[in-house]
């Protein structure tokens, strides 16, 4: 049977590269950075040699750079850094962001005597920028959460119009950035966003490795208490051989990465073409069908009725795709980003995400395109 990987949003294939650059690591380079002799100085070299590289991409001081065990470390710091260490006294964000963002953010409020707004958004899931600014004009020190590209719809937020906005009223902003790292550039220079977060494993890297970027000068209270590690910002001995296996991929990403995002928007396109020649009443989700305002590596489908047990059906075709995001995979309560923008009827369909990666090819697409037909049939 075939075995079609289309569930990259939830994590990629690391390159046969990444492996064998980990592999040399854990081999031969296992001191702790942290030491002062020969073996510490090695690692310590190679960690920075890492956090220089990955800089240099977004155009940030090596300083900037935290490493950490993923997106949701990161996402959870940098929010519990702007409320513990920087003062904000008001959070802002959307119904619709990734839960490492969410639930870290209700938890700050809980404990904290802080005032948490939404931002409107459309029927697709777009933020209202009108509505934005109205929540930024007046209040106290505020942090702005949003993601730049959604998992699970593949929007893509006008990061340039949201900086002007939280610039002209004096507002932190954080953007997760874990969909966006390794399929677009982002200069931080020309669109200074405060705080953004990545993790490898969603551009071809290892598992339990990412990083934060904090905007030069602002200092950072740690989540993890017991060491100086990272500028004092994260406690405990980094992973040495899986950030030089991120640093790997991330390069390797950010070589092709105008060849891979015209390879797998053209892909997307004929996948979205297909589809509605079988079904002239499929529809996507958000702004996933339109190739001009949704990330190329998401396409979030609607099919014109509820299908029973389509994932599985698709699985045992050996096609791997996905609900939502996979962090809320065994949850009974269904996506809380279609549930936002779909009403009953349509929400009551069923809707399946399919996402692209460096392995994705027309095959693929053309098999999975075949297993639709016969499930629709």
């Amino acid at each position: 049977m075939k075995k079609v990987y289309l569930d990259n949003a939830a994590t990629t294939p690391i390159h046969p590269e990444v492996i064998a650059v980990i592999q040399e690591e854990l081999q031969h380079n296992f001191g702790n950075p942290s030491s002062i002799h020969q073996f510490g100085r090695t690692a310590k070299a190679k960690l920075e040699a890492t956090r220089k590289l990955i800089a240099s991409y977004f155009k940030v001081s090596p300083s900037a750079v935290i490493f950490t065990s993923g997106g949701s470390e990161a996402d959870n710091l940098i929010a519990h850094n702007a409320v513990t260490n920087l003062g904000v006294k008001r959070i802002i964000s959307s119904p619709i962001e990734h839960h490492a963002v969410l639930h870290s953010l209700e938890h700050l409020v809980e404990v904290h005597d802080l005032t948490y707004q939404q931002v409107a958004l459309d029927a697709n899931g777009s933020v209202d920028l009108a509505d934005l600014e109205r929540l930024l004009k007046k209040g106290p020190k505020t942090l702005l959460s949003l993601m730049h590209i959604n998992n699970e719809i593949g929007n893509i937020l006008d990061l340039q119009t949201v900086v002007e906005l939280c610039q002209k009223y004096e507002v932190l902003f954080h953007s997760d950035t874990v969909q966006t790292i390794g399929h677009y550039a982002l200069d931080l220079s020309e669109t200074p966003i405060d705080f953004i977060t990545a993790s490898a494993h969603k551009f071809h890297g290892p598992k339990g490795v990412g990083f934060a970027i904090v905007k030069k000068g602002m200092s950072v209270s740690p989540l993890l208490l017991g060491g100086a590690q990272e500028r004092g910002a994260r406690a405990g001995t980094e992973n040495v051989p899986y950030i030089v296996g991120m640093g790997k991929a991330l390069a390797m990403s950010m070589q092709r990465l105008e060849e891979e995002q015209e390879r797998l928007t053209a892909l997307k396109g004929y996948f979205i073409d297909q589809l509605k020649m079988i079904d002239s009443s499929i529809c996507f989700n958000g702004t996933s069908g339109d190739l001009t305002q949704s990330t190329f590596t998401v396409l979030n489908v609607r099919f014109p009725r509820a299908i029973a047990m389509m994932l599985f059906q698709l699985d045992l075709k050996g096609i791997a795709s996905s609900g939502g995001s996979a962090c809320q995979s065994g949850s009974d309560q269904g996506s809380h980003v279609l549930s936002e923008i779909l009403d009953d009827v349509e929400g009551a369909k069923t809707s399946v995400r399919f996402s692209f990666g460096h392995y994705t090819q027309q095959e693929d697409i053309d098999y999975t395109l075949d297993v639709i037909r016969a499930l629709l049939a």
